[in-house]
């Protein structure tokens, strides 16, 4: 009977239609990711109202901070996982604990409480983007790969926004509804992709066949092995250089834009807010929509297609930055993060693309882990940094400021990736080839 649902499995998951379908239902997994985890922002005063302690601004920013801190360490950890063991359980492990947790915080009752599921849903949550990202690069070997990957990250861009409505339904309803709902409706979700989300055929095997000595050479180096490919690969250090160097504005936009514009511009919160969040979320919906067709067909006549793809994303970004941080008017401050945002989609779309040019799928999640983990934890300090800074030199100089570090990733990406294939994996098979010849 189990292999009978193992070929069944596998004929689904071999269907030229089926990678298309994993993309539409982690579209689904990684919408849910971010609004889970953004909506608790929104709904501050509302829990505070039951909550006192977190009416303290200080106890707030720990409860926010305590979530990105634990999702950036255990994020390195979830990637190794993610290499050796299936990733569809990965993921319907990751969205069934953190929409349980979800669940949970509407009957908390004190600070403490909230601290301890944050803390858990930043462990179930860091599980899910490497699995869900190396799955869907395995899926997309060449055409359709950067697409692919860039419809995948509007979702978590859909998510935001959407999370940044949860106080209006916590206004409507309660705050603890808004999460009981939003967590039974994560769950059931989870149940229905046991039965329609496939591993990719082969990924177990190629685990399998590390515990076979006769085919060392095809299974899974040591976790040991995969940190030492990764980390003596200077390509890696680079393509981490300029995510963690692109994370740096993103969370800046996401935690702050709000609040530069209701300073730059004079304006309520109640308006500030909705316009730096969609502003950013249907721009970087467009860059990407823009940069993944194009990457998926300059990479067929130029290796570095995604690398150049990648890097007029990095460029739209400099000056949108500057122009963000000094403009005060509403229409150049809009155009700038429309700007910021199609730059940084046509950028997003590309980051896993690129580093398949240069690591194997035997390490991608690992290695997309340590840029994730890193990503995260540059958003956790700059978004306290920029609290102290904003009195002393204002925020607008602080964004303009930010231009400066991408000119230097730029260049780095630009004059050290050198790629030569599309897949990292094809070097390695025709090496291998090579050598037995």
């Amino acid at each position: 009977m189990k292999t009978s649902q193992t070929g069944v499995a596998s004929g689904s998951a071999q269907k030229s239609y089926y990678p298309w379908v994993v993309v539409g239902l982690l579209w689904v997994v990684a919408l849910l990711n971010y609004m889970d985890r953004q909506m608790l922002s929104t709904m501050q005063q509302n829990i505070a109202a039951d909550i006192p302690a977190l009416q303290k601004a200080e106890m707030f920013g720990a409860l926010m901070a305590i979530f990105l801190w634990v999702y950036g360490i255990a994020s390195p950890f979830s990637g190794a996982v993610a290499d050796r063991v299936s990733r569809k359980w990965l993921i319907v492990g990751s969205l069934g604990v953190w929409s349980g947790v979800t669940y949970c915080m509407g009957y908390c009752t004190d600070f403490h409480q909230l601290m301890w599921l944050r803390g858990i849903m930043g462990i179930s949550e860091a599980l899910y983007i490497p699995s869900a990202l190396s799955l869907i690069a395995d899926y997309f070997t060449g055409k359709g790969r950067s697409l692919a990957i860039g419809l995948h990250m509007t979702g978590l861009y859909c998510g935001q926004a959407l999370g940044g409505f949860g106080s209006l339904v916590a206004t409507t309803w309660s705050w603890q509804a808004t999460f009981h709902w939003f967590g039974i409706i994560g769950v059931a979700y989870a149940l229905v992709l046991i039965w329609v989300l496939h591993e990719k055929p082969g990924h177990e095997l190629r685990s399998a066949a590390a515990a076979d000595k006769g085919k060392a050479k095809m299974g899974k180096e040591s976790l040991w092995q995969s940190l030492a490919v990764v980390f003596t690969n200077i390509a890696f250090w680079v393509i981490l250089f300029f995510f963690a160097s692109s994370s740096i504005p993103g969370w800046a936009t996401k935690n702050w834009l709000p609040t530069l514009f209701h300073d730059n511009l004079n304006i309520s919160m109640d308006w500030a807010g909705p316009m730096a969040t969609l502003t950013i979320a249907v721009s970087s919906f467009i860059g990407v929509m823009i940069g993944g067709p194009i990457s998926d067909r300059w990479v067929k006549r130029n290796v570095k297609g995604r690398i150049y793809t990648s890097a007029i994303g990095l460029a739209m970004m400099i000056p949108a930055l500057v122009l963000i941080g000094i403009a005060h008017n509403a229409v150049l401050s809009v155009a700038a993060g429309l700007f910021f945002g199609i730059g940084y989609g046509m950028f997003d779309a590309n980051n896993m693309p690129i580093l398949c040019q240069f690591v194997s799928s035997r390490q991608r999640a690992m290695a997309y882990g340590f840029m994730n983990s890193v990503g995260v934890i540059m958003g956790a300090i700059t978004t306290q940094l920029l609290g102290g800074l904003a009195e002393k030199v204002g925020l607008g100089m602080c964004f303009a400021f930010m231009g400066v570090i991408l000119v230097v990733a730029l260049v780095l990406q630009l004059v050290v990736l050198r790629p030569k294939y599309d897949d990292k994996d094809e070097e390695l098979a025709l090496a291998a080839d090579t050598e037995e010849l």
